[in-house]
């Protein structure tokens, strides 16, 4: 049912499925149909079945279907998350299996490492482009005192960059580079010389281009390949791809490459619990085999290899970054629209939207952890 096909929504049947769905969202602040901006319009007779039997993915399916609309979707997911629902809307089976998976098979192994590339950041640089700021940053901003998308990624850069006391000369490895926003900021403003590894071939190509005629390496790698000392080692949105069964083998690697002095800033988004689990629709449509560290999990691995001086958590921030992407997604999609599906279209839409809701639940976190090797007599850290 596309959406020219639509007149409104439709009257819900009354059936065992839709008086389950109903009672489940009482006391969510959340109304199938209801007049509220953040109220799901439903379009479909079989949505209230086809939630209860696949959960989370039959609901970001089933919008990117066209079987419901609604005005507010991030405000939808924040009130439906504080009202507990998030882990009730992954089926047990799913869990089950999800573990049994991962426990079996290492998902982020060197192997498979290049998949999320392919899946998601090679999707098109036309539309990161359209959807992000001028930096390229596809990391949470830093809201502090900006007022703009690009004034808080730039306050973000500054502040990963000012957190690893950075100096003219120093050789600073990137594991994660993306499109090259912080080793062009770097280079042109700290002057520093910075190798960037990233595995996805879109972003290398377009890195390549932005750093042009500054001291910048991009290469297409996986960081279990990576040799060589560095005086500074960052690591922006990148942890969240590593897997929980290889968390010992990222802290080793950044310890062997780290220089005696060095410092090593993670900056991931982070789960409230150390359970291993994902969203079954961001796994399928987002971010294939990606898994978010506890705060545990980052203690557990980096002990005994880095000393950790610094945790900074600005995880709300993210909510305000996820929004203004989805604004800029908004406005510039009918620039592209001839390129992609409205099914692409409305995927992107709904990705955002629920992660921007899920940081409003404060159901997600963002940390930035400072480490060094524990030579330094004191780190002072800025804010």
């Amino acid at each position: 049912m596309t959406s020219e096909q639509r007149i409104g929504p439709i009257a819900l049947p009354d059936s065992r499925a839709q008086r389950v769905l109903s009672t489940l969202l009482e006391g969510s602040g959340v109304t199938l149909n209801g007049e509220a901006p953040w109220d799901p319009q439903i379009y479909h007779p079989d949505f209230c079945s086809r939630i209860l039997r696949q959960g989370s993915l039959g609901l970001g399916e089933s919008f990117m279907d066209g079987w419901w609309e609604c005005e507010q979707i991030d405000e939808m997911a924040c009130r439906l998350l504080q009202h507990g629902l998030g882990e009730r809307a992954r089926p047990p089976a799913d869990r089950i299996m999800y573990r049994l998976q991962a426990g079996l098979l290492n998902l982020q192994s060197k192997a498979r490492a290049y998949i999320v590339g392919e899946a998601h950041y090679d999707l098109g640089n036309d539309l990161f482009e359209r959807m992000l700021d001028p930096t390229m940053c596809y990391s949470c901003g830093y809201w502090k005192e900006a007022g703009t998308l690009h004034e808080a990624q730039l306050a973000k850069l500054e502040l990963a960059c000012r957190k690893l006391e950075l100096r003219p000369g120093m050789h600073v490895l990137d594991i994660g580079c993306g499109w090259g926003s912080f080793a062009e900021y770097a280079a042109r403003h700290y002057g520093v010389s910075v190798t960037g590894i990233t595995i996805s071939r879109e972003q290398a190509e377009l890195a390549r281009e932005r750093c042009a005629g500054l001291p910048v390496e991009i290469e297409l790698k996986d960081y279990r390949e990576l040799t060589g000392c560095y005086d500074r080692i960052v690591s922006i949105g990148m942890f969240e791809h590593v897997g929980h069964r290889n968390y010992d083998v990222y802290f080793q690697t950044v310890e062997r490459l780290l220089a005696e002095y060095g410092l090593f800033l993670l900056h991931t988004i982070g789960s409230n619990h150390s359970e291993i689990s994902v969203d079954p629709w961001i796994d399928r449509y987002i971010f294939p085999n990606g898994v978010l560290p506890s705060a545990r999990h980052i203690a557990d691995a980096s002990e005994n290899l880095l000393l950790m001086e610094d945790w900074h958590n600005f995880g709300p921030d993210y909510d305000r970054t996820l929004m203004a992407w989805r604004d800029n997604f908004d406005a510039h999609w009918h620039e592209i629209a001839d390129r992609y599906s409205q099914r692409t279209e409305r995927m992107f839409r709904y990705y955002l939207s629920v992660c921007a809701g899920a940081f409003r639940a404060r159901d997600l976190q963002l940390w930035q952890v400072v480490f060094s090797r524990g030579r330094r007599a004191r780190y002072d850290a800025p804010r």
